[in-house]
């Protein structure tokens, strides 16, 4: 068959594949694999127990789930979960934003693809368009979202030390360029894969580079606030007219229901409306449907503060204390880790690329994802982006501490092989 350059495309993988197959195989085969490489959700006793029992409501209430599984909404999304959601943000941080500032997609992913094929590629002129990314390393799922071409520009960020074994990256806006060929800004806060919360005084300075051009600043908060919350640092909800903020239901542990959700300036919501009626004819209605109640009175915001921030922190904290005991006498860091649901390990020098790591611990049954992935943008060499790997540390704590140890065993043979 004769395949268009976009079947061609499809055809050719990516990193974002790799990551989803390996997860996707990992739960669906019978040997027992240590997933800290996947993006999935930890499943927390108390927050689970909240879906069960919107669950229950929604079966118990005939009129309302044969609504929501057997009928279309509009291409906007659910018309109550838009309301909630706008009562819920005005309330909690006085937007002034309507319904017509929030549109649903089908999940984070579908999101950033409308959202950078928006801005970047061939524009009406002729001219090319892309995407500047401040910071990385960045969310592996942006890299393939041009089809084939890359839509990024990047600089390497400063790098800050502290302690014994942790660092920070930090935008570093001294080499920071706007090209005029840039379209928008985009972060994640916090950042995946390394648990990074750029702080308020970036995020500002970002705002205002980015209005200066009359360029939207788009900010994936997938982990960040108002929920999951998944920040343990201070972190102030950010929004204005220049700004498109993306939010998603996944990481409150409904990664499987596929609702992202997008605030932005009218005209930004009706493209995404238009396109999710080209692309889906509407958003998928079982997530606004189970969880419009928990936005209505709330207590979307309560299981965020009260449960799933906790969680992760103390997680957080257990695994950076795994990793500095098997580790300990070796060269690594891991970035400090103010949010998301990773730990980001530096193995300065490594003797192998993060690349054949991943390889040996794949066939140890342990999956962690290879820095090489988290880079999209960068043209020029840093061995530094070879040296790094990403680890969830979501999964129960016994699958985290044995695949820490596992890890540890092949990044000392590493080493000690190197200095024979």
């Amino acid at each position: 068959m004769k395949t268009s350059t976009f079947g061609e495309f499809l055809a050719t993988g990516s990193g974002i594949l790799q990551l989803m197959e390996d997860a996707g195989e990992a739960l669906a085969g019978n040997g027992e694999v240590l997933l800290l490489g996947g993006g999935n959700p930890a499943r927390i006793p108390e927050v689970q127990q909240t879906f069960r029992e919107a669950m229950g409501s929604l079966l118990d209430d005939a009129p309302r789930f044969d609504r929501i599984v057997g009928d279309y909404d509009g291409p906007q999304g659910n018309a109550e979960f838009l309301s909630a959601i706008t009562a819920l943000l005005n309330s909690q941080f006085n937007w002034g934003i309507s319904e017509n500032n929030v549109a649903l997609t089908n999940g984070s992913q579908t999101s950033f693809f409308v959202l950078f094929n928006m801005f970047a590629g061939t524009n009406r002129d002729g001219g090319e368009q892309r995407i500047l990314l401040p910071l990385i390393p960045e969310y592996i799922g942006y890299t393939e979202m041009g089809l084939g071409k890359c839509i990024f520009d990047t600089c390497k960020p400063s790098i800050t030390l502290s302690g014994d074994h942790q660092f920070k990256y930090h935008v570093d806006f001294e080499r920071l360029q706007l090209h005029s060929h840039t379209s928008a800004l985009c972060v994640s806060r916090p950042t995946n894969p390394t648990g990074n919360v750029l702080t308020d005084a970036e995020i500002e300075q970002l705002d205002v580079l980015a209005t200066e051009r009359d360029l939207p600043l788009i900010i994936d908060g997938a982990y960040g606030t108002p929920f999951p919350n998944i920040i343990f640092t201070d972190a102030t909800p950010f929004w204005d007219s220049n700004i498109i903020l993306c939010l998603s239901l996944s990481k409150l542990g409904l990664a499987g229901v596929r609702t992202g959700i997008v605030i932005a300036q009218e005209d930004i919501i009706q493209s995404i409306t238009s396109a999710n009626a080209i692309l889906n004819l509407t958003p998928g209605s079982f997530g606004p449907g189970l969880t419009t109640n928990m936005v209505r009175d709330g207590s979307i915001l309560e299981i965020s503060n009260q449960f799933i921030q906790p969680f992760y922190q103390s997680r957080a904290e257990i695994a950076i204390n795994w990793l500095e005991s098997e580790l300990a006498g070796y060269p690594f860091r891991v970035h400090t880790p103010e949010g998301a649901i990773f730990l980001w390990l530096w193995l300065n020098d490594l003797p192998i690329t993060s690349e054949i790591l991943y390889q040996r611990l794949k066939a140890r049954d342990v999956l962690v994802i290879p820095g090489e992935h988290f880079f999209p943008g960068l043209t020029e060499p840093w061995k530094h982006r070879h040296e790094c790997i990403r680890l969830s540390y979501a999964q129960d704590q016994q699958t985290v501490e044995r695949g820490i140890a596992i890890i540890a065993e092949e990044v000392r043979a590493a080493y000690d092989d190197a200095a024979l």
